[in-house]
């Protein structure tokens, strides 16, 4: 009798410690495999037949549907150059340069990933629309007040996230390397 109760401590103990593993590791905020180039962090193996079971499970159980290999490949931004949060009640300058891609899109959201509201309606940039120095780099402006120039307007109360995606683009293939991309500087706060 003894044998039996000690044997059924030892497999409620090894099913809770088994579920809740597998629930910690699939609760994560990030996959596996994360590549990080200044305030940037991408994936590249989350949408390729060589994801990891882990990252597939994560996905699988959010509903994303990470970009293909042949695709393009997805940055994601939550801190600034200091490492500091990005906030709503800042302003941001995203300057620089994206690899080469055939076309990007740069898109903020809020901490939960969902598309940020704001009275102009406008989430995001493509490379196409964007205005542009003499040398080819540009500067987006991120803040909850009119800016002059390359502007996203965010909700003042919000963290934000900032998702750059570059489509068509040889670091899919080639990897990430020493890949440059823009830097997001903090200005004032209120």
């Amino acid at each position: 009798m003894r044998l039996l109760i000690d044997l059924a401590i030892a497999i409620a103990v090894a099913a809770v410690l088994g579920f809740g593993s597998v629930m910690l590791v699939l609760d994560r905020d990030s996959l596996f495999g994360a590549v990080t180039r200044g305030e940037w962090t991408a994936w590249p193996e989350s949408g390729s037949p060589n994801a990891d079971p882990y990252s597939e499970a994560i996905l699988a159980r959010s509903g994303e549907v990470p970009l293909g290999n042949g695709e393009g490949l997805a940055f994601i931004a939550d801190h600034d150059a200091q490492g500091r949060r990005l906030s709503g009640r800042c302003l941001y300058r995203i300057d620089g340069q994206t690899p080469l891609a055939r076309l990007w899109t740069l898109t903020v959201y809020d901490r939960e990933g969902h598309l940020m509201a704001n009275p102009a309606g406008r989430t995001s940039f493509t490379s196409r629309e964007i205005l542009r120095r003499e040398d080819g780099s540009f500067a987006i402006a991120v803040s909850s007040e009119v800016q002059p120039g390359n502007w996203l307007p965010v909700a003042s109360d919000a963290d934000l996230r900032l998702v750059l995606r570059l489509y068509d683009t040889p670091l899919t293939s080639s990897g990430i390397g020493d890949a440059a991309l823009p830097a997001i500087k903090r200005g004032p706060c209120r």
